[in-house]
This record gives structure tokens, C-alpha cells and sequence, in this order.
């Protein structure tokens, strides 16, 4: 079974120049952990993911420590986070993303998932433009029903 039987066709995609809060506007009322980032032609560029803009609004130096439940107050994840709903969205994204062809193996899909810890990949074409993508359910799902 390949990535073309069970992706996600009718997809949603932003701009590098969409903001950060009108894509996490996009993210919450449908539901999706991170979307592709396009150019006009349809070519993704990039992803941006809910890790992304946390990971955006969380000081640097937390990357340093083991824990953050000892911190009593999240004022500065706050500030942050709100000072990134207007900037461009090119500035937080990951780039160059992640991408997967219509003709992939589930299975390596699957493997690609589980190794970069990600839940959702962009299915493009062999020019780059975006045909939808492929989240863990529709691989969980896939194998459920079979068909790997």
C-alpha cells in the first residue's frame, strides 16, 4: 500500500507570510497539529507545526533543563507567545520541511514519522507542489484495516 491510498487530499495550507496567530487560528478550528507552508505554485517551502510556535514562545535557555514544573510562573511564556502573533509565520517555520511522494510505502513513511517525531507529513509531486498529506492515524488506520 502506498501514501497516495491513504493521504489527505483536501488539505489546507498557509504562506510564509501568513501570521503566526491566523495560523493557529487555521490549526484550532480544524483540528490539525501543523500545516504546510506554500508558495503561490503550490510548492511547500515548509511546516509549521504546534511544536513550532511552543517551542517559538519558550525561552531559550528551558531547551537546557530537564524539567520546567519547578518554574512557578509562565508569565514569560505568555509575553512570548504573544509576541508572536504577528510576525510572519516564515519566521518560526521549519524549513526545509519534511516531505513525502504519493508513491512512498507506508512503512517508510511510517519509519520517517517515528524517527523525526512528527505526526503529519506534506505528500507533494515530483516538482514539490503539495497533492495533500499523510498523518500517523491514516498509517494506524491503514494497519488496522490491513492493509500494510
Amino acid at each position: 500500500m502506498r501514501v497516495y491510498d491513504v493521504m489527505v487530499r483536501d488539505v489546507t495550507a498557509v504562506t510564509q507570510d501568513d501570521s503566526v496567530e491566523n495560523v493557529v487560528r487555521i490549526m484550532a478550528t480544524q483540528f490539525l497539529s501543523g500545516v504546510p507552508v506554500v508558495t503561490e505554485d503550490m510548492r511547500v517551502i515548509g511546516f509549521v507545526s504546534e511544536s513550532d510556535i511552543i517551542r517559538a514562545a519558550i525561552p531559550g535557555y528551558f531547551s537546557l533543563l530537564q524539567s520546567t514544573t519547578f518554574i512557578p510562573d509562565m508569565s514569560q511564556f505568555l509575553k512570548m507567545a504573544a509576541k508572536l502573533k504577528d510576525k510572519p509565520v516564515r519566521e518560526i517555520m521549519a524549513h526545509p520541511p519534511l516531505v513525502v511522494n504519493e508513491n512512498a510505502s507506508l512503512a517508510h513513511v511510517a519509519d520517517l514519522m517515528i524517527k523525526h517525531n512528527v505526526k503529519i507529513l506534506p505528500v507533494v509531486d515530483e516538482h514539490g507542489r503539495l497533492l495533500g498529506v499523510i498523518t500517523r492515524t491514516n498509517i494506524v488506520r491503514a494497519a488496522m484495516e490491513g492493509y500494510l
